[in-house]
């Protein structure tokens, strides 16, 4: 394994898209789940935006080797937009110019990952592009709304410690089976020195409420530790799971961030995220709320 200078900039990111998404059949058969409308935007956005805030210049999906609707969502112009701009649509006008804007911001690029196996072997597909440098890994499972963007905040603490940086949020006893949960040390206000990862643990045997979130910024070396290690019964590599066995040898901090947490990982706390984020909303929350007494 080679001694790497660590740098402070954190330019890249990982988003991994190449699951089945099997919780979500049978429309997940034939529209990817990161293209479920939150509101008025597709899951996807919500990341992608979330980077960009966050000082993100690239982006690399890993997808599916049939999908392509990644790239071209972000990269492609609207045909519409003159038809638009002449019957004064401005709603639909100012959501364009947003697409415009991210897409040029960042460069996007995809990668492809064959088989399902795991989010740890969706990252290393996309070693080449990340190129040996610092980088951030999004999962469009974790929706999180805040002042400041979830990512720039483990930014900043990636920044000032130059060690890998993983989001806590905190989470009531009965859900700690459901989550990888952290045994931790303070070293800041709201900053931790992760002691040890415990996945899915009993109620009784978690060592703390943390839960780890899907957002993380990582070194290079992590591409190492993903190489070395054996998938596991599953057949997967996870990165939780690699993070767990390597956190004696690569120290690894969790940053508990200031936002909302939304889940979307299963069809009930996706309604769920879609209910709060939709009575929300500027536009539509007043005639929801409305309607919903």
């Amino acid at each position: 394994m080679q001694n790497r200078k660590i740098e402070k900039e954190v330019k890249k990111a990982v988003i991994p898209i190449a699951g089945l998404g099997t919780r979500f059949f049978p429309l997940g058969k034939v529209l990817p789940k990161e293209f479920w409308p939150l509101v008025d935007l597709p899951m996807l956005q919500y990341i992608v935006e979330e980077a960009a805030a966050s000082g993100i210049k690239e982006i690399i999906f890993v997808n599916r080797p049939e999908e392509r609707k990644a790239l071209d969502y972000f990269k492609e112009k609207v045909k519409s937009k003159k038809i638009l701009e002449s019957r004064h649509k401005e709603s639909f006008i100012k959501n364009i110019k947003k697409l415009e804007t991210l897409s040029r911001q960042i460069k996007f690029s995809q990668v492809f990952q064959i088989n399902p196996k795991g989010d740890g072997d969706a990252i290393l597909k996309a070693e080449r592009e990340i190129g040996g440098e610092n980088f951030a890994v999004l999962f469009t499972d974790d929706i999180i709304i805040s002042r400041v963007p979830c990512l720039l905040q483990l930014k900043k603490v990636f920044k000032k410690n130059l060690k890998p940086v993983i989001a806590l949020s905190k989470v009531p006893q009965k859900s700690f089976p459901s989550y990888g949960m952290i045994q931790k040390e303070n070293i800041g206000r709201k900053i931790y020195k992760i002691k040890k990862i415990i996945e899915k643990p009993k109620i009784n045997e978690s060592p703390s409420s943390l839960a780890i979130v899907g957002r993380y910024i990582l070194t290079p070396k992590i591409l190492d530790y993903l190489k070395e290690a054996e998938y596991n019964q599953r057949g997967e590599k996870i990165l939780g799971e690699v993070l767990a066995q390597k956190i004696k040898e690569e120290e690894v901090l969790g940053c508990e961030f200031e936002g909302k947490w939304l889940e979307c990982g299963n069809k009930m706390s996706y309604l769920k995220s879609n209910f709060y984020l939709s009575l929300k909303h500027p536009k539509f929350g007043k005639e929801l709320k409305k309607f919903w007494k």
